[in-house]
C-alpha cells in the first residue's frame, strides 16, 4: 500500500484514462544555451525583468506524472517558444518525492519544476525547498481559484508556494436502482445513512450500502475533514498534533459501529475483488471525490445509467459541509536558475483557461479555476453514465463547502503509515477504532519528537 495520503484512486485513474508520459519529452522551444534569470527574488519583479526572461533562450524541467500532459506544454511553448520544457515522469508519490529529497539534500539534479499534491506542500516548505512566488505575481491570481485551494498552497507567512491544479472534493455516489429496489431515500444525514445501511443489510445481506477501505488513509482524512476536525496545525517547527480529537473520535466511534454491525464492509480498494464489488452490486454507494464519477464510468461499464450522485450526508441536519480527497498542484522549486520562467510557466500552466480546459477534458482532472466551474459547458454536462445527472455541477457546488482551515502535516507519510497500523488495522479487524486514534496520536507525537519537532497537543 503506498503510503501517499493522495487517492491511489486518482493515479489509477490516470492510468485508465490515459497512458503514461515518455521519462523525458522536450517541447518546442529555441535552440542554443540557458540562461539563467538569476536566483529567486525576495521583492517584485519588474515586468521587464519577467519580458526579458521570457524571450531569453532558456530550458525548464518540470517533474511530473500526469499524462500527456505535453498537450498543455505545447501551449505555453507556442506563446513562449524561448522557453523550452523537459518534461520528465520522474514517479509518483513516495517514490517521487523520495526522489525530489534526495535532490534537494545533494544540492544537484533537482528540478525547476515540480508536481507537488496539496498534502505534501508543508513536507517541502518547513525545509523551504519551495520558491515563494509572490515576487512574480502569483497573488493577483487568487481570484481565479476556489478559495480553499488557495489557502492550501499559502505558507504560514503569506507565502505563494504552488498553483492548485485540480481538486477532489467529496461527495456521495449511488446506485438508484437498489435504493428503488430497497426502498431506500438518499441519506441527508449521518443518522439516515446508518438506518439506511441496516435496512439495506437486512433486506439483503449480499449487498453493502458503502464500502469504507481499511486501508486508505486518503478517504478517512476525507471524512475527518467534513466532520471538522483539525488534527494537525503547523507553525515553524512547532507542530499541533489532534489526530484523536472529538471529531476525530466521532468518526471512528461512527464508522467503526457499523463495521462492527456487519452492515458496512472494508475491502481493500483498488483491488480485484473491489471492481468487482461494483460491478456486481455488493457496494450501493461510493463515498469519493470529484475524480470518482470519471473512474467508476470506466470501471463499472456494466452498471450504466443505474448510478447517481449526491452531497456527503451531514453531520447536523441542513449543513453543506464536505472534506476533499486528493489534487495537487506546480510548485517551483528552490535552487532553480531560472525562477522567473518557473514561477511564469506555471502560472501559465494552471490559469490559462486553455490549459485549463484541457486537464479536465484530457487528463480528467476536476477543475480548480472558478472559471471553469462557473462555465456552462463544463458545468451543464449531463452524464449518460449517471441517468443524465449534471454530476459536474453537484460536484462544483460541494466544492464551494470544503472547510478551508484544513491543514496537513510535514511529516505525512509516517502519520498514514502510522493510521494504517492503528485505525485501519482497528477497521478491518472490526474492534475499536476510537481508541485506536489514541494510539494514533501516540505513535506520531513521538515520531515528530524524535524528528526534532515541538509538539502540542502530544
Amino acid at each position: 500500500m503506498p503510503t501517499s495520503i493522495k487517492h491511489v484512486s486518482r493515479r489509477r485513474l490516470l492510468a485508465v484514462t490515459a497512458a503514461a508520459t515518455a521519462a523525458v519529452v522536450v517541447l518546442a522551444g529555441c535552440s542554443g544555451s540557458s540562461t539563467s534569470s538569476g536566483p529567486a527574488a525576495t521583492s517584485a519583479v519588474s515586468q521587464a525583468d519577467i519580458d526579458k526572461a521570457m524571450t531569453t533562450p532558456t530550458t525548464l524541467t518540470f517533474w511530473t506524472w500526469v499524462p500527456d500532459i505535453q498537450k498543455e506544454v505545447a501551449l505555453f511553448a507556442k506563446k513562449y517558444p524561448a522557453v523550452k520544457v523537459n518534461v520528465v515522469n520522474a514517479g509518483q508519490g513516495t517514490d517521487a518525492y523520495t526522489k525530489l529529497r534526495t535532490a534537494l539534500k545533494a544540492g544537484k539534479g533537482a528540478p525547476d519544476l515540480a508536481q507537488i499534491e496539496y498534502q505534501y506542500i508543508p513536507t517541502f516548505s518547513i525545509t523551504k525547498s519551495l520558491v515563494d512566488l509572490r515576487p512574480y505575481g502569483a497573488a493577483a491570481n487568487q481570484s481565479k481559484f476556489v478559495d480553499w485551494t488557495w489557502r492550501q498552497v499559502t505558507g504560514p507567512n503569506g507565502e505563494i508556494l504552488a498553483y492548485p491544479q485540480d481538486t477532489g472534493p467529496m461527495g456521495m455516489l449511488y446506485r438508484a436502482d437498489l435504493f428503488d429496489k430497497y426502498g431506500i431515500t438518499v441519506p441527508k444525514t449521518w443518522d439516515e445513512f446508518t438506518a439506511a445501511a441496516r435496512k439495506l443489510h437486512a433486506a439483503n445481506p449480499k449487498v453493502y450500502l458503502t464500502n469504507l477501505a481499511a486501508n486508505e488513509a486518503a478517504a478517512w482524512h476525507g471524512l475527518m475533514w467534513q466532520a471538522g476536525s483539525k488534527p494537525y496545525t503547523v507553525e515553524g517547527t512547532t507542530v499541533g498534533l489532534a489526530v484523536n480529537d472529538a471529531a476525530s473520535k466521532k468518526v471512528a466511534d461512527y464508522w467503526g459501529g457499523l463495521v462492527k454491525d456487519g452492515v458496512v464492509s472494508t475491502d481493500p480498494d483498488f483491488t480485484d475483488t473491489w471492481f468487482q464489488g461494483f460491478n456486481s452490486g455488493k457496494y450501493a454507494t461510493w463515498l469519493t471525490a470529484a475524480w470518482g464519477p470519471v473512474f467508476l464510468s470506466g470501471s463499472a461499464k456494466s452498471t450504466s445509467g443505474k448510478w447517481r450522485a449526491a452531497p456527503l450526508p451531514q453531520w447536523a441536519a441542513g449543513k453543506s459541509t464536505s472534506g476533499n480527497w486528493g489534487g495537487s498542484t506546480s510548485a517551483v522549486i528552490k535552487g532553480t536558475q531560472n525562477p522567473i520562467a518557473a514561477a511564469k510557466f506555471a502560472e501559465f500552466l494552471n490559469t490559462d483557461p486553455e490549459t485549463a480546459t484541457m486537464f479536465n477534458t484530457v487528463q480528467n482532472f476536476f477543475p480548480a479555476t472558478k472559471a471553469l466551474l462557473a462555465d456552462s459547458a463544463f458545468a451543464g454536462q449531463k452524464s449518460a453514465f449517471f441517468g443524465g445527472q449534471q454530476v459536474n455541477q453537484l460536484f462544483a457546488d460541494i466544492g464551494s463547502t470544503v472547510d478551508s482551515g484544513w491543514q496537513w502535516p510535514p511529516f505525512l507519510d509516517q502519520s498514514v503509515k502510522d493510521w494504517t497500523e492503528t485505525s485501519g488495522t482497528a477497521l478491518a479487524n472490526k474492534t475499536d477504532v476510537a481508541a485506536a486514534t489514541d494510539q494514533w496520536q501516540s505513535r506520531l507525537t513521538t515520531y515528530a519528537k524524535d524528528q526534532g519537532f515541538t509538539v502540542q497537543g502530544g
